[in-house]
């Protein structure tokens, strides 16, 4: 039997959802955008930078041949492959051996099969990048923390080079609130850790926050291996390479504290603290380690430890589809209040268990219910928020939580939105357009491209 079929058939038929709800009246929709100034490293210079900011890396005396271990992620990074050919470019021309380790705890399905295919699907593959890469789920014990004797364990073909090089992006993490979040020291820690290092971390998490585990940890990690520095990246709204820096071991903590504070100065967000209902086309984990980022949609259900972010104030959120990149791994589902056919039948479910269960977020995968069409979505979200004025009731559609530059926008914040400096009116509102039950307008992200929705077209 089909088990996408038998899947499929959880979901709630269109006419099943009209009829419970009745007449339930859907606001008009225009498109808006917000206004950033940005200033983004050409694509152009990418490696070149890159390069340059390996060169600046305290390697000291490391001779000619020896192995560098460079960590890479499974995070959709803006031009990560040519950040990472540029290294390695850096590293062999200086006479040394580089090759990259997938530093991603348990993503890939816990299997360096899956983790290798999952760096390839972000273009970080041994032909582009110049160099060997080295998959494996197997670690080593390197030390124990002090208080506590929490096993420290690392990648075992990292920890057996003669320097290591993680490279990522530092941003806030969806988890949790601290010094440091994503970046670099939790690259090594749980990253590098793989799938035994990240349910350990995990685990412990529940009673020793990840804020306060991941500095003791890292800590160790420099002090037992030969870290010889970071490659720290930042994006800015557009998701664009703003800037890229060397970081030396004894920087890590300091310097990438400095630098989340100007990640969340620059992070996109929601342009409304608060929504009645908000569509996303897709989540996954190219898009957020929780499929979409806690930190865009005010949510966080599946935390033990960690407060949930105080904005924005969603009512309901409707979620309709995985990304390509993401194979079925639906991290973060269970934030959505529901979800259309399509997500449904694209979960993998045993990735997302064993996703799950290593970050100790099982809440987080709780399936929502499911609707047939994006009509029945939206009526469903709708009717459950009380009485709805199609003029003044707040709803936003995004492509995602990263692509947040444009939006389509109900008639009431299209007005919000002429009065500020910081949003744009593109489209004035008209009725939503339905095909079988589907929206008919294109991701929003796609407008940007054309200049024009489909509306212009018919």
């Amino acid at each position: 039997m089909d088990s996408n079929r038998t899947r499929g058939s959880l979901a709630v038929p269109e006419q099943s959802i009209l009829e419970a709800c009745g007449e339930t009246p859907l606001p008009e929709m225009g498109i808006i955008e917000q206004v950033w100034e940005t200033d983004p490293i050409p694509e152009a210079d990418i490696a070149a930078r890159a390069s340059r900011v390996f060169a600046s890396l305290p390697i000291g005396d490391l001779p000619a041949g020896s192995e560098i271990a460079l960590g890479v992620g499974s995070r959709g990074i803006a031009n990560l492959s040519d950040i990472v050919t540029g290294v390695v470019a850096e590293a062999k021309d200086r006479g040394y051996k580089p090759f990259v380790f997938p530093a991603m705890g348990s993503h890939g399905g816990a299997t360096g099969a899956g983790q290798r295919e999952m760096l390839a699907e972000l273009g970080v593959t041994e032909s582009v990048i110049g160099c060997e890469i080295r998959s494996s789920m197997e670690v080593i014990e390197v030390g124990r923390t002090d208080e506590r004797d929490v096993p420290v364990v690392a990648d075992a073909n990292a920890a057996n080079a003669d320097a290591i090089v993680p490279i990522n992006r530092i941003k806030p993490h969806t988890d949790f609130s601290g010094d440091v979040e994503s970046g670099l020291s939790k690259m090594l820690v749980i990253g590098m850790g793989k799938q035994r290092g990240a349910k350990i971390a995990h685990d412990w998490a529940v009673n020793w926050s990840l804020r306060d585990m991941i500095p003791e940890i890292t800590a160790q990690l420099l002090a037992k291996l030969p870290v010889v520095g970071g490659v720290a990246i930042l994006e800015d709204q557009h998701d664009d390479t703003a800037m890229i820096e060397g970081i030396p071991p004894e920087g890590f903590l300091d310097r990438e504290a400095e630098l989340l504070e100007t990640a969340y100065d620059i992070m996109p967000t929601v342009p409304f603290p608060e929504l009645d209902v908000l569509i996303l086309d897709q989540q996954g984990k190219d898009i957020s380690g929780q499929g979409m980022d806690t930190n865009v949609i005010g949510r966080r259900p599946f935390a033990i430890q960690e407060p949930e972010p105080e904005t924005p104030d969603i009512k309901r959120i409707y979620t309709r589809s995985a990304t390509e990149t993401t194979h079925g791994n639906a991290m973060g589902v269970g934030s959505a209040d529901f979800i259309h056919e399509n997500l449904l039948t694209e979960i993998d479910m045993p990735t997302t268990l064993i996703n799950a269960l290593t970050a100790s977020t099982t809440r987080g995968v709780r399936l929502p219910p499911a609707v047939e069409t994006d009509r029945a979505g939206l009526v469903a979200a709708l009717s459950t928020i009380g009485v709805v004025d199609p003029t003044t009731v707040r709803v936003l559609r995004a492509t995602d939580t990263m692509r947040l530059h444009r939006l389509y926008a109900s008639t009431a914040l299209v007005e919000e939105a002429r009065d500020r400096d910081d949003l744009r009116v593109v489209e004035e509102p008209a009725p939503i357009r339905f095909k079988s039950g589907e929206f008919t307008e294109p991701s929003p992200h796609e407008t940007s491209a054309h200049g024009t929705s489909d509306r212009d077209e018919k």
